[in-house]
């Protein structure tokens, strides 16, 4: 055991490594093919060993990775609201809808009969998982895209559209699904269960609308003001740090509205996303984002059970088998009808890496009890999103330098726009 006096100075040595370690990291595999996440998740797996092998050494780190777990969660679902923008988004349903509608439904059919039906999974965890297919990753292929210089391109605006919907959709499924999860978990004539998930889903709904609807009032006549105000008085790094805790507060208010940390970091993050010069402060948001953000991926390796390793490995690689099909076939079809079959290829495997949203997804389930998302189904879907992650851009590459992609000129872009 660590004595009192040491515990403060043991807490900050093992926080500091892991600092260190995620920065090693990040700067080695950034030099790879190979996404950071991946080795993020690794590192928490190998933390969770030390910790059963040398509990001692490791006293304290397990609840110091989770508090900054958390905060990389609000960090990263902050940033994907703040990189959206409700207005472009519903002007982009026009060109994406088909695909976008497609990939909801057949991405996510294919996620609850997979579980329910090959893994012998119940119905709420294959819901979760069905959730957590319609999710995109779309930073794992995007940085392949801008390194061949085709991000800028028709079918790059087309991958960012239908990556952002996607998102925006699994998030808001997510919120939905949790809230009638406890319903779902009791006994209850089916009639009455019916009748019960209904009236709490417009429950669900009607506070989301609310809060929502907080959000967009703050947004349309208090944001800017505010945003302007602190610039006037505060350097841009400064300002930036007010607006992120500005941020954290909106998240945790959604936190004691009974909605999760995810959905409340996201709308902060929209509620910031319409204002242009708050948008340029991104700049300056990125260390925060590359300090706090790796240690969600930590936490999510950390609490792997290294007794599921051989389950969750074969499950695993049969999720990502089915989820890289379901993208392909969701999302690359649809492209495909209305672009030609190399954009419908290009866009169906870009959509293929599941990670942020879709281990927020699984995270959530399994805090919410092992009948609910065991551990050895939680470990299958580290490794599918492992998998996914690792393929998606060595796949896209190949077909990138296959079939170039011609830039946008300034006209078209600012249609798409």
């Amino acid at each position: 055991m660590i004595e009192a006096g040491g515990e403060l100075s043991h807490l900050v040595l093992l926080t500091g490594g892991a600092v260190v370690l995620t920065m090693l990291i990040k700067g080695g595999m950034e030099r790879t093919v190979v996404p950071p996440l991946v080795g993020f998740l690794v590192l928490g797996a190998a933390l969770r060993w030390g910790e059963t092998q040398w509990p001692g050494v490791f006293e304290g780190g397990g609840g110091a990775i989770a508090f900054l777990s958390k905060l990389g969660l609000v960090t990263l679902l902050f940033r994907v609201g703040l990189k959206s923008d409700i207005t472009v988004l519903a002007g982009q349903l026009k060109n994406a809808s088909v695909a976008w509608v497609s990939n909801i439904v057949l991405a996510g059919l294919a996620g609850y009969l997979t579980t329910s039906v090959f893994l012998g999974q119940g119905a709420i965890p294959s819901l979760i998982v069905a959730v957590a297919f319609t999710a995109t990753s779309v930073g794992v292929s995007v940085k392949v895209w801008e390194d061949q210089n085709a991000l800028k391109s028709n079918n790059g605006g087309l991958l960012v559209d239908l990556a952002e919907l996607d998102d925006v959709t699994a998030i808001l499924l997510m919120g939905l699904v949790f809230a009638v999860v406890p319903y779902l978990q009791t006994e209850t004539a089916a009639g009455a269960l019916w009748t019960v998930l209904g009236w709490h889903t417009l429950g669900f709904l009607a506070k989301l609308v609310l809060f929502a609807g907080g959000c967009f009032v703050f947004a349309l006549f208090l944001e800017r003001p505010m945003t302007r105000f602190l610039q006037r008085v505060e350097h841009t790094p400064d300002s930036t740090l007010t607006i992120v805790g500005i941020g954290f507060v909106i998240a945790a208010l959604a936190g004691q509205l009974g909605f999760s940390l995810a959905i409340g970091a996201f709308f902060a993050g929209l509620t910031f996303s319409r204002d242009p010069q708050c948008v340029n402060l991104n700049a300056s948001f990125t260390p925060l984002f590359d300090f706090f953000s790796p240690f969600f991926f930590v936490g999510i390796g950390f609490e792997f059970e290294w007794a599921v390793l051989g389950p969750s490995l074969g499950m695993g690689l049969f999720l990502a088998l089915i989820a890289v099909v379901a993208k392909l076939i969701a999302n690359g079809l649809p492209v495909a009808w209305m672009a030609g079959w190399p954009s419908g290829a290009l866009i169906g495997a870009s959509m293929m890496p599941r990670a942020e949203i879709a281990l927020v997804v699984m995270q959530k389930g399994l805090h919410l009890g092992k009948n609910v998302v065991s551990a050895q189904l939680f470990g299958a879907m580290i490794v599918a999103s492992a998998v996914s992650c690792v393929l998606a851009p060595i796949v896209v590459r190949g077909m990138l330098r296959r079939w170039p992609q011609a830039q946008k000129g300034p006209t078209e872009e600012k249609k798409h726009v």
